[in-house]
């Protein structure tokens, strides 16, 4: 804009005259604003827009229309979202709640919605966005101030842009058009929220002004950058941008004229949104700022990431096109591309999915050359981080369970299988076995190779089917075998439905063979398992099918069978029997009339066994026993004729030796028969014959024989043949010899023979002599030959040799000569051969190598990554790890500052929330003070200065809480004050960690001063259990506390529920002292929806009082009516429930609170595990301690007094009064009315007779119309109680806390207190008070600390903290001392009866010192063993080493000491540091030697104990970490509630004094009514009545019931005292003085406030001069009238 005086457009400006008639009307100071208005409404509708469009583009989501993002914020899921777009560690998608706001779109808001707008303010807190930016979560979830979340908004995008992370907002202004219904509607959206519009346009200067920097040389260089950006000149540009001043990092060379064009393009864009703002505002448009049209620090320093960006982005996608692993790496990895989640191992994985994705975005746009953008790159980057970590697990899995396998442990195998790293099927562990069998031979059938994920994948598919298959077998359910056996997965064929309870049957039997060790055994070395294999179920299931088909086709052939047998055909019988399906054994068609024969007899006897039953049949047993029958009959009957017929031919072929044998045939049956005497037998038998065919004649062959049953056998002897029936040429004489008639001939023979055989005893004698005569002559004709050999021996070998000789040296002199003609050709062959061979050799190796490439470095890779992995396992899992391995992680063990920052960051923490919990502490007791003086006012009691006194108190308390104390006390530099300091530390500590003291203290001390003690002393002694250490600690006192309040204070059960046991009322005030950070917050998750959903029902009327119900009734028809009503309005209940209306309303309001109550007892009893674990294990040790000294007591009655301190005094308060726990948040403008709090005491009146199961006095009697609720009750108590005795099962605090007594050896931090010295005074005081209770034994250490301090001197302030100039007495000294008096000390808690670290005479602080030095040591220099480490001199550039290590931990500690956090460790562990490498060596010696001789190292075994213990320590420092990074953010959570908190109290402040200005006010107004002069030399009565003086005689007081009695003194005499009241400078305060007969006695001070403090407590009756008895009401009542005319 052009100012006055300056031409504009080359004109001069034009003056305005009002009396011109064609000069424009001007717009009216009414209708500006509304333009303004407008105005404001446009810009932040644009900024909506702008924002929509940025959120869109970060997450790739779309979002509700600008007009509607609000709304759509306001459950903070898009934040979230945008969170974890630029921090997603910090918010990972699975944090998001309703990430799909599935949830939201159907039920609307809900509370857990806030946890994401934490998790965004959480995430721009870690990438360091200025807190000025920041909203409230109130401002989003209720919608506020919307327009601040929007400019954080803009401020988080300029921030990312700056960081080079996120692109830069649009600027719409002037460029997006909207209706003039939507700007309507949001400038009276605006009007609404009544707040001023952020400034969005300087945004980029705040930012630039938060920069720890000299903001005047900043702003300073960023406008020569832009004047430089004017001027068009890259150099100068450049130059610009080099300016230290500007802090601008990144900046490069090489990309000047990029830098140049993009930024002027930028300004540019920033010209042009002035220009279009200022079109549009006409003449209300003011240039707001610099920067609106300059550029600030964070839109150049984003533009310069931009442009790096660019380039590094063209760098990325050329190492792509390359196809090169480690250019793509080193593009990745540079910080301009500002990509996350590299990791070098995986750059092949990137290269591989980089051109993957390439290649796709080049298919889906159809060009040949694409680009990939920084958002297609990190996805891509992170797809292959998943895949690599997948790929790797899964080779791991594969190799741990191929391991697994060959380990031969099936429960390791199956547990391998299981893992979801494997992905593979689910696995049935109890039948561990048949997977270690099966796939045990699976490997073995591949010659001991690994197994693939396919093969396993299959294999374990298939056996889970198999095991699943067993277990159905031995639940005997023949339905479920069936159904698994039928799956696909278990590949078993030729399921047969019907046959379900046959397999069933099989299958079982088979099993049971196993288990018994019967013969169904398929592999002899698996003959102990209980299962059966897929071959042995597949090969049990054909056998059954197989069974069933026989048996049906046996019964078919059966019934063809008896058929046949019937129609007496023996070809059809014989067909029958042939059937395969009848499975007859040896069935022979030429047996097949006797089988008709024998079978149609064995038919007619079972006929007739059966009583001629003529439908009999015959079975296949019978049958089969016929044939069985008939074929041995006729093989014997064969054989005889056979026999018969041989000695027949044997007779005529007069063959002598064929004819004995056929005698000796057993076919025969011949007996007597003797080889001697064959030609014997031959010729009488040839007599025979020849006899008996002479008489018969010729005949044709046919011989008729007899079976051992009779039946007839016709035999052929020539043919040889037989039949069953008589052929028809068979006649009945024949000339072959019978059997009889062969015996005959045989034995006469025989017979002969035997007499014979008298005669030729001699016969052995003759052969045994002819036998040794041929042996003779065997014998010498065997000896002349051997001597004629060995005669002439030499002669035959040299004739040998020489024969062999002339041959050799023939041959070898003909190769030579040939050698010898062509022995250079014979050189030349062998080098050209050699020379093939190694070139070949080496091609093949070359062209093997280099077409291999890739797989060798994956080789590499994996061999390295390989003996890595090795060497962590073994450092984990190995029982003594090399000292080689140790080695290589021994850098673990090293604090970065990282660690040191966390460190810092913890005690900070630790600090700031026991100052801000005992500053809420603070507010809270005088914020309830305030509402009672208040109270007062309102009604007159006391003036309203009191109450402004006590506002100003609230704002000085307020800002003291922080403000340190210049005083000098416990923290001076003299040794005195040091030694005190010291004293106190050692005596706190020993009060921290042993918890009887204070367990004992607690019942010592009066009830009255137990509250104040607990929460003021214990919970400070324990930092509020701020961290793990101390909240074991403190759950370890309560504990301690409950066994011994339930040892001395409890005689019967019941006293812990009618009385108030002291030590259950602390574990409740601790659970509730942790209000938004522990305790409170699992109730109020519990109980929050539920109240809150009372609460907001406003037409919620639960009243069950029928008189209640009758009035209101009654009262409604009068206002409906207009006239009274003739009812009567006090009834009693069983009046008001004669009446119908009254009835219905009482059924409505009770089945409403039915519903309710149940709706509040269901989500309690599902919430046992979000209960406090202070409260679960203070339930846990309750339930012990009373079970333990109540034996004989019921497990009912325990559990009733849990149930009385879980619900009762946890839970019922917090649903009676929600606003006072917590639960809900009520402001304090506003409050709950009595009807809600009726509705919600309604509900807790169901569950706490549900709880203790009042029903003997619940409803019956006068409440006997709520009766029905009883049996409701009675079954709510059977849950409650399993929902108590469910909330003991706790583990136990060490368990928990994984804590033990020697947990503070091994940290190097000492716990550090913050106490108030008032705080450290009291506690001394009740220590030396009741030291002898608390610690009897008179060698306690208890007694040693408290002499330390002093045994004799009593603790006051001036000691701790010094004493003040002045008088003591002055009411302004004693004031300052009170304030100083809760000044927080710090104490760093130590053990004093620790021997000291430097004496190396403690064994265990000179382990922790050698561990510390052989950590060093070995960190510089190698070895195998401890021994050849040690004894190994060091090079120098070891040394050098060395040194490095020492300069930067004592470089990093310096850093921590300068910024004033200085963290207290323990020095010993960090001793001789500073020694060169050699120097520790010898120290290390020393100390191995000493602890050699205590036994705690060996030198046999190379100190290994030593490196285990250095092994323990990596291991364990993971979980530190850990342990402490779960600390600080559940520090930090409990800050965010203690703000919140304070935040609260600030709004009551904040409104309390806005009552009390209402006040003024309104006095101020009553002031000016009064107009009338007043005369200067009149008494002014009133002011008499206020700073004036008035006297009463005792007798006078005692009239009026002022005063009481006087002790010692009659009423006769209590005319004889006079009491004077006189106000004091102090307004509120009376001196009062009596007098005796005139005579003074005694003077005090009365405060009216006091008097009013003790009507407020119901205080009746004073006692003033420690003699007179003051009644309290008409002293007030007195001086009101006297002093303040009321």
């Amino acid at each position: 804009m052009a100012s006055n005086g300056e031409v504009v457009g080359g004109q001069e400006p034009t003056q305005y005259n009002h009396e011109d008639e064609n000069m424009p009307l001007r717009a009216s100071g009414m209708e500006m604003d509304e333009k303004r208005r407008e105005n404001v409404a446009y810009e932040y509708l644009c900024h909506l827009e702008e924002a929509k469009i940025w959120i869109e583009a970060c997450i790739n989501e779309p979002l509700p229309p600008s007009t509607e993002l609000e709304e759509g914020l306001q459950n903070g899921v898009y934040l979230a979202k945008l969170s974890h777009f630029f921090s997603p560690k910090v918010v990972p998608l699975k944090k998001i709640f309703d990430k799909d706001q599935t949830r939201y779109k159907t039920r609307g808001l809900h509370f857990r919605y806030t946890d994401n707008i934490n998790h965004w303010l959480n995430a721009m807190d870690d990438i360091g966005l200025p807190k000025t930016f920041y909203p409230e979560t109130t401002d989003i979830y209720d919608r506020k101030n919307m327009p601040r979340t929007v400019y954080c908004i803009h401020a988080l995008s300029l921030y990312l842009f700056k960081l080079g992370i996120a692109p830069q907002i649009q600027n719409l202004y002037g460029k997006v058009n909207f209706t003039e219904e939507e700007i309507s509607a949001m400038r009276k959206e605006l009007d609404k929220y009544g707040i001023q519009m952020p400034a969005f346009s300087k945004i980029g200067g705040i930012l630039a002004n938060e920069m720890p920097v000299d903001e005047a040389a900043l702003h300073a260089a960023i406008i020569a950058i832009n004047e430089a950006i004017d001027q068009g000149v890259s150099a100068n540009t450049y130059a610009a941008l080099e300016n230290p001043s500007a802090h601008l990092l990144n900046v490069r060379l090489n990309n000047e004229i990029s830098y140049q064009e993009l930024l002027e393009h930028a300004k540019a864009n920033k010209a042009e949104i002035v220009m279009n703002k200022s079109l549009r505002e006409g003449d209300e448009f003011v240039e707001r700022d610099v920067y609106d049209t300059l550029l600030t620090q964070a839109e150049i320093q984003g533009n310069i990431n931009r442009v790096n960006l660019i380039v590094q982005l063209d760098l990325i996608n050329d190492a792509i096109e390359k196809g090169d692993e480690l250019e793509l790496y080193e593009a990745l990895s540079a910080s301009d591309a500002t990509l996350r989640d590299l990791v070098k191992d995986n750059s092949q994985w990137y290269l591989d999915v980089l051109t993957k994705c390439k290649q796709e975005k080049a298919e889906e746009c159809g060009e040949g050359h694409v680009i990939l953008d920084k958002d297609d790159i990190q996805k891509a980057i992170m797809q292959a981080n998943r895949s690599a970590k997948q790929f790797n697990n899964l080779v791991f899995a594969l190799k741990t369970i191929n391991e697994a396998i060959d380990h031969g442990s099936a429960s390791e195998t199956v547990t391998c299988l299981m893992k979801s790293e494997a992905r593979l099927p689910n696995v049935l562990p109890e039948y561990a076995d048949l997977y270690q069998t099966e796939l045990a031979n699976l490997k073995n059938n591949k010659a001991g190779e690994q197994l693939t994920h396919e093969e396993l994948e299959a294999a374990v598919q298939l056996l889970s089917a198999v095991a699943t298959i067993n277990k159905a077998i031995d639940a005997g359910n023949p339905t479920e075998t069936l159904h698994v056996l039928s799956k696909p997965e278990a590949n078993i064929r030729a399921i047969d439905a019907a046959a379900q309870e046959r397999y069933q049957d099989f299958l079982t039997a088979r099993k049971q063979q196993l288990r018994s060790g019967g013969s169904y055994v398929i592999d002899e070395w698996n003959q102990d398992r209980n299962y059966l294999t897929h071959d042995e179920i597949q090969q049990d299931i054909h056998l059954v099918n197989q069974e069933i088909e026989e048996e049906q086709d046996r019964i078919l052939a059966i019934e063809a069978i008896n058929e046949a047998i019937d129609k007496g055909n023996a070809v059809e019988t014989l067909a029958g029997l042939q059937l395969p399906a009848a499975k007859l054994r040896n069935v022979d068609e030429l047996q097949m009339d006797l089988y008709q024969a024998m079978l149609v007899t064995e038919k007619l006897d079972k006929a007739s066994r059966a009583g001629d039953d003529e439908a009999a049949v015959l079975w296949l047993e019978e049958i089969q026993s016929c044939i069985d029958d008939a074929n041995s009959q006729a093989v014997d009957a064969n054989k005889t004729a056979v026999g018969i017929a041989c000695i027949n031919m044997m007779i005529d072929d007069g063959d002598q030796q064929g004819l004995i044998q056929a005698l000796k045939s057993p076919d025969v049956f011949l007996t007597s028969v003797t080889g001697d005497c064959s030609d014997t037998y031959l010729q009488d038998l040839k007599t025979h014959k020849t006899a008996k065919k002479e008489s018969t004649g010729p005949d044709n062959g046919w011989v008729c024989h007899a079976t051992k049953d009779g039946i007839p056998f016709y035999f052929n002897n020539r043919t040889m043949t037989y039949r069953w029936l008589p052929p028809p040429e068979f006649t009945e004489e024949s000339s072959y010899l019978t059997r009889d008639e062969i015996q005959g001939v045989v034995s006469k023979v025989t017979s002969d023979y035997d007499r014979q055989l008298l005669f030729e005893s001699n016969v052995p004698h003759i052969i045994k002599i002819q036998s040794h005569i041929r042996g003779t002559l065997v014998r010498k004709e065997f000896k002349e030959r051997k001597n004629f050999m060995f005669t002439q021996l030499p002669a035959i070998l040299k004739i040998q040799a020489w024969w062999r000789m002339i041959t050799q040296r023939r041959l070898y002199r003909e190769r030579l000569d040939y050698l010898n003609t062509t022995e250079n050709e014979v050189v030349k062959l062998q080098a050209l051969v050699r020379m093939w061979l190694a070139r070949k050799n080496f091609k093949e190796r070359q062209t093997y190598y280099r077409s291999n490439e890739d797989a060798i470095i994956k080789i590499q890779a994996f061999v390295r990554s390989n003996m890595a992995r090795q060497d962590y396992y073994a450092l984990m899992h190995s029982e003594n790890p090399p000292l080689s391995v140790v080695r290589k992680f021994i850098h673990l063990l090293d604090s970065n500052d990282a660690d040191m920052q966390e460190e810092l960051d913890l005690q900070k923490l630790r600090a700031q929330v026991v100052t801000d919990i005992r500053a809420n502490q603070r507010l809270e007791a005088d914020l309830n003070m305030m509402d009672i003086k208040i109270g007062l006012l309102v009604r007159n009691r006391i003036t309203l200065q009191d109450v402004v006194m006590h506002g100003k108190k609230l704002k000085r308390e307020k800002l003291d809480t922080s403000r340190p104390s210049s005083v000098v006390g416990l923290k001076s530099l003299s040794k005195d004050k040091r030694d005190k300091l010291e004293a106190y530390q050692h005596l706190f500590y020993l009060l921290q960690t042993q918890p009887n003291y204070l367990a004992k203290l607690i019942f010592e001390m009066p009830p009255s001063a137990t509250n104040k003690f607990m929460q003021s002393v214990i919970l400070t002694l324990y930092n509020y259990a701020s961290n793990q250490r101390e909240e074991y600690l403190l759950l370890k006192l309560y504990e301690t506390a409950i066994q011994e309040e339930v040892r001395l204070k409890v005689d019967k059960l019941q006293d812990m529920i009618t009385g108030d046991p002291m030590v259950i009322r602390m574990v409740l005030n601790y659970n509730r002292a942790q209000r938004g950070a522990k305790g409170q917050s699992e109730l109020r998750e519990i109980l929050h929806p539920l109240v809150k959903e009372i609460i907001d029902d406003n037409s919620l009327n639960i009243n069950t009082n029928p008189v209640d119900i009758y009035k209101s009734w009654v009262n409604r028809m009068e206002s409906k009516t207009g006239e009274k009503s003739k009812l009567p309005y006090d009834v009693t209940i069983e009046q008001a429930l004669q009446h119908k209306e009254v009835q219905e309303s009482l059924k409505q309001s009770i089945a409403v609170l039915h519903k309710l109550s149940d709706k509040f007892f269901r989500s309690i009893i599902n919430s046992v595990d979000k209960l406090p674990y202070g409260i679960r294990i203070s339930c846990k040790v309750l339930c012990d301690s009373l079970d333990e000294k109540f034996p004989d007591a019921s497990d009912a009655d325990i559990l009733k007094v849990i149930g009385n301190l879980v619900y009762y005094r946890y839970m019922n308060p917090a649903i009676v009064a929600p606003d006072a726990f917590d639960i809900i948040d009520v402001g304090p403008e506003r409050g709950l009315t009595m009807q809600k709090r009726r509705n919600l005491g309604s509900i807790a009146k169901i569950l706490q007779f549900a709880a203790s199961n009042k029903m003997e006095y619940s409803f019956e009697g006068e409440s006997a119309y709520m009766s029905s609720l009883n049996e409701y009750v009675s079954e709510a108590h059977l849950k409650f109680r399993q929902y108590f005795a469910a909330a003991c099962q706790v583990p136990e605090l060490e368990i928990k806390f994984n804590m033990d007594e020697y947990t503070d050896f091994t940290t190097t931090t000492k716990p550090v207190i913050y106490i108030s010295a008032q705080e450290i005074c009291d506690t001394h005081q009740l220590l030396l008070e009741h030291q002898d209770a608390i610690a009897p034994d008179a060698n306690d250490p208890l007694h040693e600390l408290l002499g330390d301090l002093g045994a004799d001197q009593t603790p006051s302030i001036e000691h701790l903290i010094g004493e003040l100039p002045g008088d003591p007495n002055d009411p302004a000294i004693q004031t300052f001392m009170n304030n100083l008096a809760k000044i927080e000390i710090s104490l760093t808690l130590n053990n004093k009866f620790e021997i000291m670290a430097e004496d190396d005479t403690d064994l265990k602080t000179l382990y922790i010192r050698t561990k510390r030095l052989i950590v060093d040591v070995i960190g510089s220099q190698p070895g195998d063993t401890l021994p050849q480490v040690l004894s190994l001199p060091a090079t120098d550039e070891q040394e050098e080493r060395h040194q490095l290590i020492i300069k930067t931990r004592e470089a990093r500690d310096e850093r921590a000491e300068k910024k004033g956090r200085g963290i207290k460790r323990s020095l010993s562990v960090y001793g001789d540091t500073r020694l060169p490498l050699e120097g520790k060596k010898k120290k290390i010696h020393h100390n191995l030697r000493l602890l050699e001789k205590a036994g705690l190292v060996s030198k046999s075994d190379n100190y290994q104990q030593i490196v285990n213990a250095i092994v323990k320590d990596i291991r364990n420092q993971r979980k530190y970490r850990q342990r402490r990074k779960q600390e600080i953010i559940k520090l930090r959570s409990t800050l965010k509630g203690l703000e919140t908190k304070a935040s609260f109290y600030e709004e009551q402040i904040d409104y309390y004094n806005q009552y009390i200005k209402t006040c003024l006010d309104n006095l101020q107004r009553k002031g000016k009514k009064s107009t009338k002069a007043k005369n200067p030399f009149t008494v002014d009565r009133e002011a008499a009545k206020i700073h004036g003086h008035m006297k009463y005689s005792a007798a006078k007081l005692h009239e009026k019931g002022v005063i009481l009695e006087i002790e010692g003194l009659p009423e006769n005499q209590f005319k004889n005292v006079m009491f004077e009241f006189e106000t004091t400078e102090t307004t509120g305060v009376f001196a009062i003085s009596a007098k005796f007969m005139g005579v003074s006695m005694e003077k005090v001070q009365l405060v009216f406030q006091d008097l009013l403090q003790l009507q407020y407590e119901g205080v009746a009756v004073m006692k003033m001069f420690d003699r007179a008895k003051v009644n309290v009401n008409l002293l007030i009542f007195l001086l009101n009238r006297k002093f303040y005319g009321r």
